[in-house]
């Protein structure tokens, strides 16, 4: 695997993962690393804007170090970085990130010593892998847990979307579309009726028929936990499965 920019020959050791220690150890010296911190690492699946990537602490005393790597032999490059987090944690770098205009990207857990930035590199792609395509968004993987559970075993979610969502998928994509809101609107007000009806701008009984009507065709009760919970997690794929939707 190609590194490239300023601190690739350094950041190559560190998130590839399996270096020996000493190796680890002068790589993190060679960048400033300390030897304990709260540590993240940053995958981007879209070229990193150049505001992002300025020389130079964030206000809270957040620390970037961004590199180029291949994500296999032969493929596309993707920019990542190790993030020494400061004072906002990993909220706060989010945040930069995304009102700075970078995305799709992903981000890893907070690790503890430049040792783990190799797992947690990993993890930040998995994270990536939960974002729509095209979207302008960056993701911190701890809240899309569900999500990365999916697209870590593609051919099981495919599976799950085949056996859930398969009389759904096959009506046409209207019917589709009117149902799926529906169900998404209803998750998104706490099970309301009512609420999702308003948000839809439709009455509650047509809000109540989509619901009974997407019952119906996947054979899952939105009233019983188990089935619920593949109902929800079907419709995850179903969101990150470009043109099934």
């Amino acid at each position: 695997m190609g590194w490239g920019t300023r601190y690739g020959a350094l950041l190559g050791p560190l998130l590839a993962g399996g270096a020996r220690p000493d190796v680890v150890a002068d790589a993190a010296h060679g960048l400033g690393l300390p030897e304990r911190g709260r540590f993240a690492v940053v995958v981007l699946g879209a070229p990193v804007p150049e505001a992002v990537a300025a020389e130079g602490p964030d206000a809270d005393g957040t620390r970037w170090w961004w590199g180029r790597a291949e994500r296999s032999p032969g493929a596309e490059e993707e920019d990542v970085a190790v993030v020494l987090l400061g004072g906002a944690g990993p909220a706060g770098a989010v945040a930069r990130l995304t009102e700075r205009g970078a995305g799709p990207g992903g981000m890893s857990p907070v690790v503890g010593s430049p040792a783990e930035l190799g797992a947690a590199r990993r993890l930040a792609g998995t994270a990536l892998l939960t974002c729509v395509p095209g979207a302008r968004k960056v993701v911190r993987l701890d809240e899309r847990l569900p999500a990365a559970l999916l697209v870590s075993r593609p051919e099981l979610a495919a599976r799950l979307l085949a056996e859930v969502l398969g009389p759904l998928l096959e009506r046409g994509p209207a019917e589709r579309a009117v149902l799926v809101g529906a169900v998404e609107a209803w998750l998104e007000c706490g099970g309301s009726v009512g609420r999702a009806a308003v948000r839809l701008g439709c009455h509650r009984n047509t809000v109540f028929n989509r619901l009974r009507r997407l019952e119906r065709l996947t054979a899952r009760s939105l009233t019983r936990p188990p089935e619920l919970v593949e109902l929800v997690l079907a419709l995850e794929v179903l969101r990150l499965t470009p043109g099934a939707s």
